[in-house]
């Protein structure tokens, strides 16, 4: 213990398939209804972060759900959204915030984001603690998110604030190198190329704004993400290679020292996750640690039915913060 047992989780047909239950909700959910209210920090560094407030429904909260997204997405994406909106709904206030290079806005360093930064979400948190309002956060991350809110509570769980009671990660590569050996296979091509879209943007805007420095010729002949951290993210992160990114970024090794309540959510059907990332012996050692195993999902899918537009992921999420365990 804590390996919980199977979800009461069945969706409907087509979404017991992993591919279809990851590809449906960003091309075909709705958009949840939410009240985003803008606001920017700026960094020690120079450089500054991009995020939403979704206020509690039902008044002034004192508990607040910090909410981060995976690789190439946003703030305002659709599973974020749905997440602000569990929250708001249910007696928190929420904080959906962008990674470096993701609020539409490039960021003013040469670097972005990577699958290990956990200072901007030592940021966030800072910065949501400085206001006075809240006794209690909880954190909840997607895919890199994931990795990033799991690394950050274990690498130095001593340096977590008191007020983070509760963590929720949701499709979480907690191998980087493994996870990118899965992307690269031929029948996960249509993944690969959704990720190097944006990415490949992202390189010729820094080129643009840092001639000499970042150079958007290094792009060609990129056939993987390991190829792409390689010749970019590696480089611009402080890491010496693709390699050494993943072995120091890779939260699966931070899993033993978590010390706050975390639900790890991945699912068997995940077209993205390798054996790695189903830390069974890791949750059996450590009393903090619930990891849950669904059958189905696919990679930031758990699709459910009803006109209320609302996700599994959701629900698991508002139960396990409502301490409801399993």
């Amino acid at each position: 213990m804590p390996i919980l047992p199977p979800p009461d989780y069945t969706p409907s047909l087509p979404f017991r398939f992993g591919n279809i239950a990851t590809l449906y909700p960003p091309l075909f959910r709705l958009t949840p209804i939410t009240a985003p209210e803008p606001e920017r920090i700026e960094l020690e560094d120079g450089d500054f972060l991009d995020f939403d407030w979704h206020r509690c429904r039902s008044g002034e909260s004192r508990k607040l759900v910090i909410v981060t997204h995976g690789l190439e997405g946003h703030a305002r994406k659709k599973y974020v959204l749905g997440m602000a909106r569990m929250a708001t709904e249910n007696g928190y206030d929420a904080v959906c915030w962008a990674q470096r290079g993701c609020s539409g806005e490039m960021n003013r360093l040469p670097r972005t984001y990577h699958s290990g930064e956990t200072g901007d979400i030592h940021a966030v948190i800072t910065h949501c603690l400085s206001t006075g309002r809240y006794d209690e956060i909880a954190l909840i991350g997607f895919s890199m998110g994931g990795n990033q809110t799991l690394k950050y509570l274990g690498e130095a769980p001593d340096k977590v604030p008191a007020q983070v009671t509760h963590a929720v990660a949701f499709s979480v590569p907690c191998d980087l190198a493994a996870c990118s050996r899965i992307i690269a296979l031929p029948s996960r091509r249509i993944y690969f190329e959704y990720f190097m879209k944006g990415l490949r943007k992202k390189i010729r805007k820094k080129e643009k704004l840092f001639p000499g420095t970042v150079d958007s010729s290094h792009l060609k002949g990129i056939r993987s993400l390991h190829e792409f951290d390689d010749r970019y993210t590696a480089p611009f992160s402080g890491f010496n290679n693709a390699d050494d990114y993943y072995t120091r970024s890779s939260s699966l090794q931070f899993l033993p020292a978590i010390s706050v309540p975390t639900l790890l959510v991945n699912a068997m059907d995940d077209p993205f996750l390798s054996d790695e990332c189903y830390p069974v012996q890791h949750a059996t050692d450590n009393p903090n640690l619930f990891l849950e195993t669904p059958d189905y999902g696919g990679h930031v899918g758990f699709v459910d039915g009803g006109k209320e537009n609302v996700y599994w992921s959701e629900k698991r999420a508002q139960a396990f913060l409502a301490r409801d365990i399993p």
